[in-house]
């Protein structure tokens, strides 16, 4: 091989490495992170964050938080957002939020779900969800279903849990009165807003 050949040879094998590193780069660290189990939460933080979030209506918050980590152990995930939800015998609820997880980032969230049973009126509330056993981030972008879950309410705020296989999905509402626990249903998480419940 001449000198020009090689040098010519060099200088592509040089700008194919460059490519390759600029893609590497360009790459977002968001599907890193996506793809990446989030650590845990200590109930403290979750506590903490709940007053925060629901302040003077927050004091079943920490029972509520206890009672639960006792059956799931810590949360890897919460979401912070607001619903509405309407229902005369069946109903549907949507939602959005900010899902927030220790090392994985946090991203928008929206949810969606019919619901059926004794049960009647409309109502607004500010929702923390407490997500346990999520193995990433895009883990949250399914089903989570009522029918398998318990319904408690504790100093105002009610506490309901939503599963699929080993993820699970707590809410935790306030204002839910009497509509709690009346109704069966699931919750759709979807990264963008959708009317459609199903």
């Amino acid at each position: 091989m001449s000198k020009a050949s090689f040098n010519a040879a060099s200088r592509r094998d040089l700008f194919r490495l460059a490519a390759a590193s600029a893609c590497a780069w360009a790459a977002p660290a968001s599907l890193a992170r996506a793809a990446q189990r989030p650590e845990t939460y200590s109930s403290g933080e979750i506590v903490e964050n709940g007053h925060r979030f629901f302040g003077s209506i927050s004091r079943g918050l920490a029972e509520g938080v206890e009672r639960a980590s006792r059956q799931w152990g810590r949360p890897n995930a919460y979401i912070l957002g607001q619903e509405a939800s309407g229902a005369f015998v069946g109903g549907l609820r949507y939602g959005e939020g900010t899902m927030y997880t220790r090392n994985a980032g946090q991203q928008r969230v929206f949810w969606q779900g019919p619901s059926i049973g004794i049960d009647a009126g409309a109502d607004g509330d500010r929702t923390m969800m407490l997500v346990y056993n999520l193995p990433s981030v895009d883990s949250i972008y399914r089903r989570f279903s009522g029918a398998a879950g318990s319904a408690y309410l504790v100093g105002g705020l009610g506490f309901t849990a939503l599963n699929n296989d080993e993820v699970v999905v707590m809410p935790v509402r306030s204002g839910l009165g009497a509509r709690l626990g009346l109704n069966l249903g699931y919750l759709k998480f979807t990264p963008e807003s959708t009317w459609n419940p199903f």
